[in-house]
């Protein structure tokens, strides 16, 4: 072509992103058995350590016993959360303009379990005030390295993992992580804790999580091959590239997507209360916390096999609803149920949408827009979700100690209900409407 006629050079930047997308799928296809098997074994072993500290019964219990306060409860998970509030922005800068993600991933992962260690160590060595002040400050941390970990680690996923295969990989990964952590929950809450192991059964059950996420980084860094990203956005102050979100907004799916999340976000805010109810009603100890821990964490891990592949064949949304309707399901049991059966119950229905939240939310964000705007809105919609679920537990904390559960529950089931409408009227299936990566 006459140079006059294409004076910018576009048809050959068109073909050199062809051809680079094209190598793109080239080495995704070619190492595509390895780096699957390596997020499932990373994820199985991150995920039975991780959901050790994130289920709602252990942490929740651990703060109860160590300030005897239901608005401690309510700071300690608001402090997880203003960490991952600040960070997912500052990570989705620093790696959109990478070509590779691996080596920032693993810096911040590994602070992530370092942080967990920490929870550890204060609780073997740590008493009083000064062990809380630590353990309040080791769940901030962690809530910051939480939030970077996530932008990171779901980005590389993008890259590594084609789309018709991730729900599946998330799913059978979530399945066997949840299954492990489910009976090492169990065994934590009628063993470790019941017995205090070690002198301090909580900090025991920290020690173990921190060995199995560790292993399971170790797994990723050393089994992973990153391509090249076949395209990014050119480096750019953070400030610069803030300023620029409201541009991601103009894909109206996208932004009331975000409006769903804000509200289930909302609804999640009672969670670290459901475990402290149950033991109002039926007593709190090792046993109850092992009992709900299982049970919780063992329906989350078995819904994740209808899950993963019901997703990659009809795309997210329909696990997003069900998962919704499956936590009205569970909440509304909470309020109506005082006894064993509808609590027990109420926590399987609690774990199953609690699960297909999880693998919807994060899996139905990389499907939305372009390719290269992917790391900032994971980093806005994380930054959302850590901005409700901060100031949500406090508020939470005080409503419980003033009013009871009961007037959270029911803004809970409020806010689940409106998520769950706007899913229904207002967010598309991006799978229908996306090119397929």
């Amino acid at each position: 072509m006459d140079p006059l006629e294409d004076p910018e050079g576009l048809d050959d930047k068109a073909g050199a992103q062809r051809r680079a997308l094209a190598e793109h799928a080239r080495f995704v296809d070619a190492n595509l058995k390895r780096n699957y098997t390596a997020n499932f074994i990373h994820g199985v072993l991150g995920m039975t350590g991780f959901r050790l500290i994130y289920a709602p019964t252990i942490i929740p219990a651990y703060l109860l016993l160590l300030t005897g306060s239901t608005a401690a409860v309510g700071l300690g998970a608001a402090l997880l959360q203003l960490g991952a509030t600040i960070s997912p922005i500052a990570s989705g800068s620093r790696i959109e303009h990478r070509s590779h993600i691996l080596p920032y991933a693993i810096r911040v992962g590994s602070m992530m379990r370092l942080m967990i260690l920490g929870l550890s160590l204060t609780g073997y060595f740590l008493t009083g005030n000064v062990l809380m002040i630590a353990t309040f400050a080791c769940f901030l941390l962690l809530g910051f390295f939480t939030g970077a970990q996530r932008v990171a680690f779901q980005m590389l996923m993008s890259k590594l993992i084609p789309i018709r295969k991730r729900g599946r990989l998330q799913g059978y990964r979530n399945f066997a992580g949840g299954l492990i952590a489910a009976l090492l929950a169990w065994a934590a809450g009628n063993y470790l804790i019941a017995d205090e192991w070690l002198g301090n059964g909580y900090a025991t059950t920290f020690l173990f999580a921190f060995l199995l996420t560790s292993a399971g980084l170790v797994v990723l860094k050393t089994m992973i091959r990153e391509p090249a990203a076949p395209v990014s956005r050119p480096q750019m102050p953070m400030m610069q590239r803030i300023r620029q979100f409201p541009e991601l907004l103009q894909d109206r799916d996208f932004a009331w997507f975000l409006a769903v999340q804000c509200f289930s976000t909302m609804a999640r805010v009672g969670a670290p209360f459901w475990t402290i109810y149950a033991g109002t009603q039926l007593g709190l100890d090792g046993a109850l916390i092992g009992g709900l821990s299982f049970v919780f964490l063992g329906s989350d891990t078995l819904s994740n096999v209808l899950w993963g592949p019901l997703g990659d064949r009809f795309g997210f949304k329909i696990i997003y609803v069900l998962a919704l309707c499956s936590s009205v399901a569970g909440v509304t049991l909470l309020i109506l149920g005082s006894s064993a059966v509808p609590i027990y119950a109420a926590f399987v229905l609690l774990g199953v949408g609690g699960s297909g939240w999880m693998l919807a939310s994060t899996t139905m964000v990389l499907e939305f827009g372009e390719t290269q705007d992917t790391p900032m809105r994971l980093a806005f919609v994380t930054t959302l979700e850590g901005a409700i679920a901060a100031s949500g537990p406090v508020l939470a904390g005080i409503l419980v100690a003033v009013s009871g559960f009961q007037p959270l529950f029911f803004i809970v089931l409020a806010a689940q209900i409106a998520a769950l409408a706007l899913l229904i009227v207002k967010v598309r299936e991006p799978r229908h409407r996306a090119p397929l990566f």
